[in-house]
């Protein structure tokens, strides 16, 4: 079993998803700080390819963009610009994350971890709190969606 820790992330665009995905990170992480910074990191890369196909597709979206994260130090570490002992051991590729929030095109902003959806991506979950997620992704089950399609609910 190896040590590296899994990542997720899921964008919406008029409450559909549009964009998802579940990882295992490249490097170990040393910290729950530094998973969920390098997880916000890979996050803002997906969402500055998002931008441009907006843009290219002229479609508008809310900007900044909130990018919404579980820990308060990931958060607090995207922030400050200083870099400060606990993060001098992070690769530089990740503090791309750092530099789109300065530049304000993304927001990082604390979301409980109840809220927290690609926890779907990412966790083991029990029965119900997967349907929970899965509602909120706006995902049916195979069955339910033939049972509404047989009665025409669709």
């Amino acid at each position: 079993m190896g040590r590296k820790n899994t990542y997720g992330y899921f964008f919406k665009y008029l409450k559909a998803p549009i964009s998802w995905c579940s990882k295992k990170h490249t490097v170990v992480a040393l910290s729950s700080c530094e998973a969920e910074y390098i997880a916000a990191a890979e996050a803002a890369c997906q969402c500055v390819w998002l931008e441009f196909v907006f843009g290219d597709l002229k479609l508008n979206h809310v900007k900044p963009v909130q990018l919404c994260v579980d820990n308060k130090s990931a958060i607090n570490l995207a922030k400050n610009p200083i870099s400060h002992g606990r993060s001098k051991h992070i690769e530089t590729k990740f503090h791309f994350l750092r530099e789109q929030v300065g530049k304000g095109k993304l927001e990082v902003k604390h979301c409980n971890t109840k809220e927290q959806v690609a926890d779907i991506f990412t966790k083991p979950l029990g029965l119900d709190r997967f349907e929970e997620l899965r509602e909120w992704l706006g995902v049916r089950s195979v069955a339910e969606f033939s049972l509404r399609k047989s009665v025409g609910i669709c």
